[in-house]
């Protein structure tokens, strides 16, 4: 009779002290053929931790933006996807969700050509509401009674809003050449103000900081300065950024741009090195 081998685990079995009944191995009474050996855990389900649902658009607190699931009906897409890293918006299931058309622009002769037709923005004045905690913003207290209005636009010392300017006798912003009232409206708080007290809203700070900051106003018109989402040809429909959406206009000395920490790179296909695809064969880039 040919003799038959005998498996590797009853093997292992035996020589722990296993006794074979049936082609079944016994351990201190304890089948072990299909079932877990003691100490030994099954495979735990391996589940993705839950998707941050808070986060910021470009300043922490100020641009604070909240994930909702199924945003995008026809396709499921929750409205962002925020980064467990930085805490910032990595992705846009609708990039022109609550957006507004940018307005009135001025016409000045520079490669935008004055091509603002599909140019959109994130409106700014419903953050007036959430900061002052009522509901018409900065006039809840600044109506001319319950805080009378100024009677000059002089510098002074204020008492209020130190959270905000620390000494409103030494703002920052201008090393001391401008004053809060310089470009808040004195009468209307929930406007800004030009050189020439014409008001601007806060959904426009661009007309009010360009006056001063012409260069840097050139490049965010023409797309070198700040950051745009949306389509890429020209006169396409495309979401800008405003000034203080980066920018905290009272702190400029101090923090003039808190730079946001890149993600990680994706990883490269299985065998890639990063030679493979960072040079050609003439060794360029």
């Amino acid at each position: 009779m040919k003799p038959q081998s005998v498996p590797t685990t009853i093997i292992i079995a035996l020589a722990a002290g296993a006794v074979i009944i049936g082609g079944m191995a016994l351990v201190g009474g304890l089948e072990t053929k299909g079932s877990k050996q003691p100490g030994e855990r099954g495979h735990a389900k391996m589940e993705s931790p839950p998707p941050a649902t808070d986060c910021f658009e470009s300043r922490e607190y100020y641009t604070a933006v909240t994930r909702t699931e199924d945003a995008v009906p026809q396709y499921g897409y929750p409205n962002i996807k925020c980064s467990d890293k930085t805490s910032g918006v990595l992705w846009y299931g609708d990039p022109f969700d609550g957006t507004i058309p940018i307005g009135d622009m001025p016409s000045i002769e520079d490669e935008t050509q004055g091509d603002f037709t599909n140019a959109v923005v994130k409106p700014r004045e419903p953050r007036l509401k959430y900061f002052n905690m009522g509901p018409d913003g900065c006039k809840t207290c600044h109506d001319g009674q319950s805080v009378p209005y100024p009677k000059d636009t002089k510098p002074r010392q204020i008492m209020m809003h130190q959270d905000v300017v620390e000494n409103s006798l030494q703002l920052m912003h201008g090393r001391g050449a401008i004053w809060c009232l310089d470009c808040h409206s004195a009468t209307n708080r929930n406007r800004l103000r030009d050189r020439r007290g014409n008001e601007v809203t806060f959904n426009q700070p661009q007309r009010l900081c360009g006056s001063c900051h012409g260069e840097l106003y050139i490049d965010w018109r023409e797309g070198i300065h700040g950051k745009r989402i949306g389509d890429w040809k020209s006169g396409g429909k495309k979401r800008w950024w405003v000034c203080t959406e980066c920018h905290n206009p009272h702190t400029v000395q101090m923090v003039r741009f808190n730079p946001i920490n890149p993600e990680a790179p994706p990883p490269l296909p299985r065998g890639m090195k990063k030679v493979d695809y960072k040079l050609d064969e003439s060794g360029v880039h």
